[in-house]
């Protein structure tokens, strides 16, 4: 059984053993799971149980207790879930005869995201998780990122929702498939509750992996993949920008080839500093229903900028949270592109401003997958 702990005042199961649970309420899992073992009753309780919990979230310790019956020892185990601040995101249960062999349990890490900073900020645990190797781990990523690793996903509006508007309560669970460069398919069950207080201003998240070998691979809908695919050949490039902290959320179509808009240590580094001040004024005419047009310079795989425009059009439904889809268009022709897809990024700047060697390993593993 695994509890997310995910905000001060609240836990909930979100799964047990390989079924999801979707937050139910953790007294009556624990009541039901204790119905099963009546044999435990004379000598432990709801409230023993509770008590250990409790003792494992807040002082982030291991818990191993022997409990004696009637027929035989029994043994309560119970083992925190960490976040990248040492906080403990979630707990994994297990409770029986001492003599049951214990389940070895899936990896989990905990993740935030602080939507001031616009990443999402995970442990370096998270490379446990299938689909995600030591060379590809970076302690920050975008939420663009994030979906970028996804396939066959189609909850990113749910997600932008519920991370750009944190309120207290709100909760999401989903899984996704995530193609790894390196080995087998992954599979991750994340479990999201927004948060909004002193000690983060977005949402606290667990990820589970519940990869299976013998799991059918998830592939998106026709419709879907023939839009992706006119998009490429016409050349259009799509992506759904929050204008307030002048970031890209997500791809709607293949990534502008000439924008380093990945592997960077501030997702908002993908514009010039002087350009986005005027990016952001216009999310005032787009929440009122308005289309506008901006030429910024965007960031490229040489260290540069391209003049690069956005038609901004308003996101149905989420023009409050100031979200739009921007169409990108590269202004100047006579300027070089250097695609990441062909050639490995050569940074110049006085400093770096992203995660260099670890971009240079993806796009590596996806020269050899891809076509000459």
């Amino acid at each position: 059984m695994t509890i997310e702990t995910l905000t001060p005042d609240a836990m909930s199961v979100v799964s047990m053993g390989e079924d999801p649970r979707g937050f139910a309420d953790w007294q009556r899992a624990l009541q039901r799971l204790l119905t099963k073992m009546p044999v435990l009753y004379d000598t432990f309780s709801t409230a023993r149980l509770a008590e250990a919990m409790r003792r494992t979230r807040d002082q982030a310790e291991e818990v191993d207790v022997r409990i004696p019956t009637r027929s035989g020892p029994h043994e309560l185990k119970i083992r925190p879930v960490f976040g990248p601040a040492g906080d403990v995101h979630a707990m994994r249960l297990w409770l029986g005869p001492a003599t049951a062999r214990i389940p070895r349990p899936r990896a989990a890490v905990g993740a935030i995201w602080d939507m001031t900073t616009q990443t999402v900020q995970q442990p370096s645990g998270i490379t446990q998780l299938t689909g995600i190797s030591a060379e590809e781990y970076l302690p920050r990523m975008s939420i663009a990122g994030l979906f970028h690793r996804m396939s066959a996903f189609d909850r990113h509006a749910e997600v932008l929702d519920l991370l750009y508007e944190p309120k207290p309560g709100d909760k999401l669970q989903f899984e996704a498939t995530v193609p790894n460069t390196s080995g087998p398919v992954g599979r991750w069950r994340i479990t999201i509750r927004a948060r909004d207080d002193q000690r983060t201003r977005g949402a606290w998240l667990l990820i589970e992996d519940v990869s299976a070998a013998d799991a059918p691979i998830g592939s998106a809908a026709l419709e879907r993949i023939g839009l992706r695919e006119a998009h490429r050949r016409a050349g259009t490039h799509l992506a759904v920008v929050q204008l307030e902290h002048t970031s890209i959320s997500h791809w709607l179509t293949d990534p502008a080839p000439w924008v380093r808009w990945d592997y960077l240590f501030r997702p908002i580094d993908v514009f010039h500093p002087d350009d986005r001040a005027r990016l952001a004024e216009l999310g005032d005419r787009v929440r009122v229903g308005d289309t506008a047009s901006v030429t910024v310079r965007a960031l490229n795989y040489a260290g540069d900028y391209t003049p690069t425009t956005l038609l901004l059009y308003p996101y149905p439904g989420y023009s409050s949270r100031q979200l739009a889809i921007a169409q990108l268009l590269r202004v100047a022709d006579d300027v070089p592109v250097l695609e990441p897809h062909r050639h490995p990024p050569d940074t110049h700047l006085s400093a770096p401003i992203g995660y260099d060697d670890q971009l240079r390993h993806w796009l590596a593993g996806h020269l050899k997958r891809s076509p000459a």
